[in-house]
């Protein structure tokens, strides 16, 4: 491996210096941006269209590109709340341009916290992905397969097609620490801090934009971007009224159907859009199927007294549970086997149980307002409110009746103390908040200034739905009720500051306040009682420097801290000693750009240290749980490199590769020897040194091939190689995550018929080689007599499969 890392890096700054070697004769290209009053618009986005070349206008709204080679180009122009702009130009002597925009009555960015996002000058390491790139990426996977392609960022699928259950981890961080906003507005669950995608089926149909931010990034509304965020801008209603029909099936008996429809701007002050969307199937993993439904309502209304937008998004999901993953002993032979559901009839022979699902439904409404007080004051806020409720079904064999809360039977004389039975283990709540923020914006300054609080309430309980033989038991004998709230206030402040034309200065301050109460019987009939505060200050810095017009550099130091889960609350209860403490990050980020006509490069540093990070060690609670235990020095340590060029136009290439190490030091693991002659279990440790963090893999590598032999119709050879990865952090051979490389190709083609505005045909093949390979797993280990073994469940993704998507718009 070592070797393809120097080879890669070695290209990497070959191409850097010496790929763009013609020496065609080049012109300046420069101008000024403002407003229909003439005022210059400081910040305004210039780009050149099909090249990788783009500016922003200077404090005087006057920008500059560096030598371009002679041909024709559009330019285009864009600033918040201002209709963009573009113009054509022959290149064959400098030129100069002037634009003038015209203040927007409705803008795609308008309605929207904009405090949650980069913009050019942000010393952040950031990636977006636009509407049409989303749209020709929405075969019928959840976003986390859209995003794939995306640096440091590793994709998995329970039911191993990139449907039902899916999520992500960005630099090896897991779920939980990964903030995610729709509309700035938080989406993660506050107690496991986590984003369930299969709660909201088929988001990408309505969102215009995502950016993923590495690191700690800016300030968030929600959880705590522990190592990444990402953000969501849903669509703005369309001015025009609009239908479409989009239809997909492929493997797996994978159907997923979509309708869209939109009544365009009305008297100049209303527009509306709604979606509906269905999805079914089958699944790689036996009985891991999907039956998803889902619909997005958006509104907008402009008055005097300001703009409002309304969202309406519900999910409604059942889905087959597969998260146990199949058992290491059978993956070689049952790629496909799920022990789910799995049981022994009275006859003896083995069945499945029909109804083991996950049954949950998710609504969510959010309402915007935004005002512009004067030419530089711009005040957003916000409400929102999501609903849940649902559970999973489990068929259990063999159980306690005492674990229920039962009293044991007599059958004539047979004492029963074990039963089969059939259990809900339910969850209802809600979350509600609001935030707002003002922004200024004159001159050399940006200020935002922002603050929030949300309020969790939810309620966990279990019933037993059905036992085999019964004794007495109500129906629907609910056997524990638990109860959660979690409150936070939370405010921020940021200061964008252009010192010179080149030169920008960012701070960040945030503050978050945050009470979390669990009270009840856990599942195991132990009290779970707790009442935590934490108060968290997060500061933020760094600088911005445009070398040159094609060249610009970043430097930042972040701070995050984030209180533990639900989960690790839980698996601690009944031992205070084992109880977790909130964990730190400081995050150092530098980054470099180089944009080019034909050529694009990046290179991103980072090293993010960690107080107190939450690991697994193996250690038990005096009730005997696992618990996630903090340790004192963690750290992981990086570099992210990207690069696109066109050597024709009609072929382009984008790589992206993040080589990282990631390391706990002096790690202690904690384990029970098992002793045969006595019967007993010994407590004992073993000093390992430093290890490795479990799920992060040394190396990650995309490639997207991207050939347009005619108009309108592109192909794409994308593929992708994720390094070994250890699934605890003993750093046994034993219990690793082999490394894959996978290969995809999609097609997309467009054109119209009279009648028809678009019609879009895609072909995704997905695994085109057959490879054979798990993208995520699980286990550990145990000791008898002194002696290791290792359990461990493996998620296999499917062979090749493939995805039809056939688009129509009126």
């Amino acid at each position: 491996m070592k070797k393809l890392l120097l080879n890669f890096s070695l290209l990497f700054l070959i191409a850097i210096s010496v790929f763009p070697g013609q020496q065609e004769q080049k012109y300046i290209l420069s101008g000024k941006v403002t407003d229909d009053k003439g005022q210059p618009l400081a910040g305004a986005a210039v780009v050149i269209r099909d090249t990788y070349l783009g500016t922003t206008a200077g404090s005087d709204g006057t920008f500059r590109f560096k030598p371009i080679k002679n041909g024709e180009y559009t330019i285009e122009v864009s600033y918040l709340g201002y209709e963009s702009a573009e113009k054509e130009v022959i290149l064959d002597s400098d030129v100069y341009l002037e634009f003038k925009l015209r203040v927007a009555l409705f803008h795609a960015d308008e309605i929207m916290v904009v405090g949650t996002r980069a913009t050019e000058t942000t010393p952040v390491a950031y990636s977006n992905l636009e509407r049409e790139e989303i749209e020709k990426l929405n075969t019928g996977q959840d976003l986390p397969f859209l995003l794939s392609s995306m640096p440091s960022l590793v994709e998995t699928s329970e039911a191993g097609t990139g449907m039902g259950y899916t999520n992500f981890r960005i630099r090896g961080t897991d779920p939980s620490r990964i903030n995610i906003t729709i509309d700035g507005i938080p989406i993660n669950d506050p107690e496991s801090q986590q984003v369930f995608w299969v709660n909201m089926p088929d988001l990408a149909s309505s969102v215009s934009n995502i950016q993923v931010q590495r690191g700690v990034g800016t300030s968030k509304n929600g959880a705590a971007a522990f190592g990444a965020s990402v953000n969501f801008r849903t669509e703005m209603p369309s001015d025009e009224a609009y239908a479409e029909i989009s239809s997909s099936i492929g493997s797996f008996n994978t159907f997923k159907g979509t309708v869209k429809m939109g009544t365009g701007l009305i008297k100049e002050r209303f527009k509306f859009d709604l979606r509906l969307s269905g999805l079914t199937t089958d699944g790689y993993i036996d009985h891991s199927g999907s039956d998803h439904r889902s619909l997005f309502f958006t509104g907008l209304y402009k008055s005097g007294i300001g703009t409002f937008k309304a969202n309406v998004l519900l999910g409604e999901e059942v889905t087959g549970i597969s998260w146990w993953g199949v058992p290491r002993e059978v993956l070689d032979t049952a790629r496909t086997y799920n022990p789910a559901g799995e049981y022994t009839d009275v006859f003896g022979d083995k069945r499945y149980y029909d109804d083991q699902k996950d049954d949950y439904n998710q609504y969510h409404f959010q309402l915007f307002y935004r005002k512009a007080l004067n030419d530089h004051i711009q005040l957003n806020a916000a409400y929102h409110f999501t609903y849940g409720a649902g559970f999973y079904e489990q068929y259990r064999e063999d159980e306690l009746l005492s674990d229920y809360g039962l009293p044991n039977w007599m059958a004539g004389p047979i004492l029963i103390d074990r039963v089969d039975l059939v259990r809900r283990k339910w969850m209802l709540n809600n979350f509600y908040g609001g935030i707002a923020d003002i922004k200024y914006s004159k001159g050399k300054v940006d200020i935002s200034m922002g603050a929030g609080f949300n309020k969790y309430i939810g309620d966990h309980f279990g019933r037993v739905i059905w036992i085999r033989n019964a004794g007495w038991t109500e129906k629907d004998y609910q056997w524990y009720f638990n109860s959660a709230s979690k409150g936070e206030i939370n405010a921020y402040a940021k200061v964008d500051y252009r010192m010179t034309d080149r030169l920008s200065a960012f701070a960040d301050a945030q503050y978050r306040n945050i009470h979390y109460i669990m009270d009840g019987e856990d599942d195991d009939l132990l009290d779970l009682g707790l009442n935590r505060y934490f108060d968290f200050i997060n500061p933020k810095a760094g600088l911005f420097m445009e070398l040159d017009p094609n060249q610009d550099i970043f430097l930042s130091i972040s701070v995050a801290n984030r209180e533990p889960t639900r989960a690790n609350y839980k698996d601690a209860k009944g031992d205070p000693a084992a109880m977790p403490h909130p964990e730190t990050l400081y995050d150092l980020e530098a980054g470099y750009k180089l944009n080019r006509s034909d050529f694009r490069a990046g290179i991103n540093l980072y090293y993010m240290h960690y107080d107190d990070q939450l690991v697994p060690t193996g250690e038990l609670s005096n009730t005997g749980y696992p618990i996630m235990t903090n340790v004192e020095t963690s750290y992981r340590t990086g570099v992210e490199l990207t690069t696109a060029f066109k050597p024709l136009q009609t072929l382009e290439w984008n790589i992206n590769a993040t080589l990282s190490r990631n390391r706990i030091k002096d790690f202690v693991e904690h384990y029970l020897d098992y002793n045969t002659a006595s019967s007993e279990e010994i407590p004992m440790t073993k000093e390992l040194g430093d290890v490795s963090i479990a799920y992060s893999p040394g190396l990650i590598l995309n490639s997207d091939i991207a050939c347009y032999p005619f108009e309108n119709f592109e192909m794409h050879f994308i593929s992708k190689f994720v390094g070994k990865q250890y699934f605890d952090n003993t750093n046994n051979e034993d219990r690793t995550i082999d490394p894959y490389f996978v290969n995809n190709i999609r097609l997309d083609y467009r054109f119209s018929l009279r009648g028809f505005e678009r019609i879009a045909l895609q072909l995704q093949i997905n695994n085109l080689f057959n490879s054979l390979y798990e993208s995520n797993a699980y286990g550990g280990n145990y000791y008898i007599d002194g002696q290791e073994y290792t359990w461990a469940y493996y998620f296999p993704q499917a062979g090749i499969n493939y995805l039809l998507r056939l688009s129509v718009a009126f």
